[in-house]
Order: structure tokens, then sequence, then C-alpha cells
């Protein structure tokens, strides 16, 4: 993944903010509620969630948790509420994740523990949020990054690794990645790219992705679904051709016009729905 301009991230946080609501019609839910899941230091993060609608209120349901994008040093939960809130349509507990952005002080590899932290901390208060079963992830670009390195790197604390995962043009091979491997201050990024971890555990995955994406690219996609069936797991890989990061038709210029191929993306959205649903997460409503 090559470094986002400011253009190109406000792009990002327009498309993942608002870029879904149109694209399929969901019930009305209420939300978000809005919890602290860890402090680190004097750094509070949030997590918000959004629940079912009423009429589904105060049964157990699955989950999912929601990791923005934003190139490591950008974004914030709220660029994946309207997906939240979707979910929460489907009949999920949909939980939006803040985590800390890379920086002078920070590494991606701080954000992935606690994204790590986002999923023990879901379930330590399970009965708090009406949680009464599984827990997917769905990340989008280098928040399907931090999502995917729980579950093949691992976490060092238990109960952190998701059920299943959804990821939309995620950064899956980042051992050569020049800016992702600045922002590491030293540490190897091969040691923390997916592609080159996945195992027997990694969980069931379904990925959006475009053909022609020059930011996060279609290789490593391939590459990470390969290595998972090889391993004895579930990885659907959905190609969209013509479109490239975020499935835009801006082929030109994908960090800051993006221009979302709407027919593709709802099918996109269909895809993810259709695995929940295989999963046993989701039912027909």
């Amino acid at each position: 993944m090559r470094q986002l301009s400011i253009a190109g991230l406000f792009a990002i946080a327009i498309l993942a903010a608002y870029g879904t609501r149109d694209a399929v019609a969901t019930p009305e839910t209420t939300g978000p509620v809005a919890h602290v899941y860890r402090v680190v230091e004097d750094d509070s993060l949030h997590a918000y969630v959004f629940y079912p609608p009423d009429a589904d209120r105060g049964r157990p349901a699955n989950a999912i948790l929601l990791f923005h994008g934003g190139g490591w040093a950008a974004g914030s939960a709220e660029w994946t509420f309207a997906t939240a809130e979707r979910f929460a349509g489907y009949g999920l507990v949909a939980i939006a994740i803040d985590y800390r952005l890379s920086g002078e002080k920070v590494t991606p590899v701080d954000a992935m523990d606690d994204v790590c932290h986002a999923f023990a901390w879901a379930r330590k208060s399970a009965k708090e949020l009406g949680i009464g079963g599984k827990v997917a992830g769905y990340g989008v670009s280098a928040g399907g990054h931090l999502l995917a390195l729980t579950s093949t790197v691992g976490c060092s604390i238990d109960n952190a690794r998701p059920d299943a995962m959804l990821l939309w043009s995620p950064a899956l091979d980042m051992a050569n990645d020049g800016w992702f491997g600045k922002l590491l201050q030293g540490r190897k990024a091969r040691d923390f790219s997916p592609v080159e971890h996945v195992g027997p555990s990694t969980a069931p995955t379904s990925i959006v992705q475009g053909a022609e994406d020059t930011l996060t690219p279609l290789t490593g996609a391939q590459r990470f679904c390969e290595n998972v069936t090889k391993a004895g797991g579930v990885c659907e890989l959905n190609v969209y051709a013509g479109v490239g990061h975020l499935l835009t038709r801006n082929l030109a210029n994908q960090e800051d016009d993006y221009d979302p191929d709407p027919a593709k993306r709802a099918e996109g959205i269909e895809k993810h729905r259709q695995f929940l649903l295989r999963l046993g997460f989701i039912s027909e409503r």
C-alpha cells in the first residue's frame, strides 16, 4: 500500500462513511452506544455498538467488529458506521472500533494489539453487550490487514481471534511494502504480513477485491486465499473486473478521486451477507 495523500484519506472517509447507505436498504436500527474498551496511557479507545432493530432487542445475537481503513495513519470508527448499521439490520450486534493510528510513537503493531483487545473485550462483555454467540470481524483496506493479523500472526491475549472475517480491499501481502515498512519503525514487515502466516486456525474468510487495485493488489488476496485453502480452511475471493481500490471505477487515480461502481459494490455487499448466512451468523429476515 502506497502512502495516501490527505485528499485520498478524505475520499476514503467519505466512501466508508456514506458510500454504502444507498446500496442496500436496511431496517431502522438503534445506536450507537459508546463504550471505552481499552485505555492506553492517556488514550481512551472507543467501541460504538449498533443493535438490531427493536423487535430483536433482548435476544442474544452473534456479533461483528468493524475496523476502518486509512493507511494505518488516519481514520476513525465513524468511517464504518453506515456498514455497522447494515450489519445490525441483518440481526447482528455490530461494533465499530477505534484503534491507535500510526505516528511518531505508534506503529501498526500497536494498532493490531488494540484490535486483539477489542475482540477480547467484546467476548468478556458479551452478556452486557447482548452477544450470545460467535464474533466475526469486518475490515476495510488497512483495517482488513489488522483484522487478518489476529487470525494469522495471532494475538498475545486469549479470546482475541475472530470466528470469521469479511475483508474489503484488504492489505494482505505486506513484506515488500515501503509505506508499511516505514510505519513499523524498524520491525520486519514480513513478520506482520498476513499472507505469510496463514495456518489451520485462520478463520473462514470472504474477500471483496477489485481486479485493478493498485493500493492493495489482487495478488495479495489471491495468495492469501490459496494459502488458506492449502491449510484446510475456507476462503472465498470475490473479484470484480475493471475496478480498483474499494471498487473505484477511476483507475487512473485510486488515492483521492474515488468513483465506486454502485452495482459491483452492492454485489460485494450481498456476497458478504450470503457468506454470513452460510456460516450461520445470520438468518434470512
